[in-house]
């Protein structure tokens, strides 16, 4: 039993940041408009140390956080500490609070990947079929795809996100990740059972570090803003630019090792 690997190795962490949308009302095209992302992301946390400590961990910031009289009367906080209980969001958080966060985050030993799809018309009717929740099947089974070799049983923990988290559609990106994977490896077979485990930030800790890590990612698509990122970027193994043609020749979409992101990924307005 000596060569038994431990639970966290058998488990991932799934979020997203950006939306979705694509129209609004009357079908108008609505990407980048005020609101509305210009990509949407999926990332995929492996955390390399024992999960239940992390977890304690984390609620014992977020006590912190509730407890400490300089965040007394800041909304966002009492909002979520007064309906399901505080947790750590990226978005909403306060600067001071994303410091606390972010530090603890880099004290983590963990790897950190991520699929950027760029909400692009075309793509979108003809590779989806203008449906949201295929939009979200395709890029997880990018992060998948590769996953298949594993062996064992390979646990989920995904962040709830309405239909495209129901088991129909997680269904559908596995199929795509294992056809992508048959198609690259004919003589292989996959050997990862895959389980769907889908969780909420209130309920499930971990995820809230799978959302900052989104989060920072999202703020160089978005604004080119590299800050974050850059702070955590040795937790960050990839991030692949999946509908930047203008960088496939060469992998040049595939960020990872001396290839990383810069102020120059901000997605223009379409």
């Amino acid at each position: 039993m000596a060569n038994k690997k431990a639970k966290e190795f058998y488990h991932r962490f799934l979020d997203e940041a950006g939306d979705t949308t694509f129209f609004g009302k009357g079908k108008i095209p609505i990407v980048g408009s005020e609101g509305v992302s210009k990509a949407f992301i999926i990332g995929m946390v492996k955390f390399k140390e024992p999960l239940q400590p992390l977890r304690e961990k984390i609620i014992n910031l977020q006590n912190e956080v509730i407890n400490d009289p300089y965040f007394k009367d800041i909304p966002s906080i009492q909002k979520k500490v007064n309906s399901k209980g505080y947790y750590f969001h990226a978005t909403d958080d306060i600067p001071e609070v994303r410091k606390i966060f972010f530090e603890f985050i880099n004290s983590v030993n963990l790897s950190f990947e991520a699929v950027v799809g760029r909400k692009i018309y075309e793509i979108f009717y003809k590779k989806h079929n203008s449906r949201e929740v295929e939009f979200y099947a395709d890029l997880l089974s990018h992060l998948l795809k590769n996953k298949l070799q594993i062996g064992g049983k390979l646990i989920l923990n995904i962040s709830e996100r309405g239909k495209s988290t129901k088991n129909k559609n997680l269904l559908l990106a596995l199929r795509k990740a294992k056809d992508r994977f048959n198609k690259k490896n004919p003589d292989k077979e996959t050997v990862t059972q895959v389980v769907f485990n889908i969780q909420s930030q209130t309920k499930e800790p971990l995820l809230n570090i799978a959302d900052y890590l989104c989060w920072s990612v999202q703020r160089v698509f978005e604004r080119g803003e590299v800050r974050y990122y850059n702070y955590i970027r040795e937790k960050i193994s990839l991030v692949i630019d999946l509908y930047d043609s203008s960088k496939y020749e060469g992998n040049k979409h595939y960020y990872k090792g001396k290839n990383i992101l810069t102020s120059q990924n901000k997605i223009s307005p379409p």
